[in-house]
């Protein structure tokens, strides 16, 4: 029996039960709660806005949980991993094989992924949504392959509509699991040798940039290898001709299974009220995909970091956000988005935990006499 499909509100697509209706549960920031944490920072011993953008990530994670003093101390970091069909065409510096071999060392928590997490207090979640490579059962791996790895879109669709369908569909069951173990911050991680020839893809179709400028170096190939990343790019959209008016179908024709995923991440999140730290060009590339299947996801986002990728500052200006860190970081994994949870962890922390002007006996500079309006104003 086919699955039940919805039409979703704003949308002339058509999608299967499950997205339509995590969709559809993705509501507005909490306004009121927006306005106490404002009010909140306005009592903190401190000049007003001297945090600067910690005291607006403050705000945003009150407006995204409902809480003016959210909770983000249960975190994990979901890695989705899969192998991309393209690989064929020598776009990477590494063979496909090394995509089963990092979640092997991602299971045994020896990856940067691994370390960043620890240190931040994060749990490490692996999924297997589409590895090339036969993984053994293990305690720490989920197991949802839809596919072993999308076939090489420059000769054909990556994929059907109903594998990237059920890609969404496994981010979204993932977190909503995740979720049930208590989940109150969720960073973006990817694994899949052949994934950012799937983002440039995927951003140069949903951007109308042109494929030279959202495409990079990847693994760290070397410039006659980017010409020809580029090349092959340019010839999956000619011959696949994915809409840009619909997501779904840029994702079945050049995108890939771990992209699908972490865009049913978000939107799972997002519907959850769970705030999300995006991590660099792969994790931008889903979110723009959730961004046009639900625009309503995007409040939820929060920028962890700016890639060296050329496409992921085009991705970061079109979604309007601003990153947290810019460290020159391109390994993906998650790493940038570990680091930044250390920051959303501060800013939830500081008006927590941070005394106000009554309970510290600190007179606020407002009320001191001769003060003048501009005092308020930190610098």
């Amino acid at each position: 029996m086919e699955p039940a499909r919805v039409l979703v509100a704003g949308s002339d697509v058509l999608m299967n039960e499950l997205i339509g209706r995590t969709i559809a549960a993705i509501g507005a920031l909490d306004v009121p709660a927006m306005a106490s944490a404002r009010a909140r920072q306005l009592q903190l011993t401190k000049p007003p806005g001297s945090l600067g953008r910690l005291e607006q990530l403050a705000v945003q994670l009150a407006g995204i949980t409902g809480d003016p003093l959210p909770d983000v101390s249960q975190r994990a970091v979901i890695v989705m991993a899969a192998d991309h069909g393209v690989t064929e065409e020598g776009v990477s510096a590494y063979p496909a094989e090394v995509t089963g071999q990092m979640v092997a060392n991602f299971l045994a928590g020896g990856a940067a992924i691994n370390v960043l997490a620890r240190a931040v207090g994060a749990r490490v979640v692996v999924v297997d949504i589409g590895v090339r490579t036969p993984l053994g059962p293990h305690r720490e791996l989920l197991a949802r392959k839809i596919r072993t790895g999308t076939a090489n879109f420059s000769r054909g669709p990556a994929m059907t509509r109903g594998e990237a369908e059920r890609a969404i569909e496994v981010g979204i069951e993932v977190v909503q699991s995740e979720s049930a173990r208590g989940l109150g911050l969720v960073a973006l991680a990817d694994m899949g040798i052949g994934n950012t020839s799937a983002a440039s893809a995927i951003v140069a179709c949903l951007t109308g940039l042109p494929v030279s400028d959202v495409t990079g170096r990847g693994t760290g190939i070397d410039d006659a290898t980017r010409v020809r990343k580029t090349l092959v790019i340019e010839r999956a959209i000619a011959t696949n001709r994915p809409d840009p008016a619909d997501a779904l179908d840029v994702l079945a024709k050049v995108g890939g299974l771990e992209i699908g995923g972490l865009a049913g991440v978000i939107l799972g999140a997002a519907s959850l009220r769970i705030p999300v730290v995006l991590d660099g060009f792969i994790a931008g590339a889903a979110a723009l995909i959730a961004a046009r299947l639900a625009p309503s996801s995007i409040p939820f986002l929060i920028a962890g970091h700016r890639s060296v990728e050329p496409g992921h500052r085009h991705v970061l200006a079109d979604l309007g956000l601003h990153p947290l860190l810019d460290l020159d970081l391109r390994l993906g994994e998650g790493t940038g988005a570990a680091l930044a949870m250390h920051l959303v962890d501060a800013a939830a922390r500081i008006p927590r935990e941070m005394a106000t002007f009554q309970q510290a006996g600190v007179t606020d500079r407002e009320a001191a006499p001769g003060a003048a309006p501009d005092d308020r104003v930190a610098g």
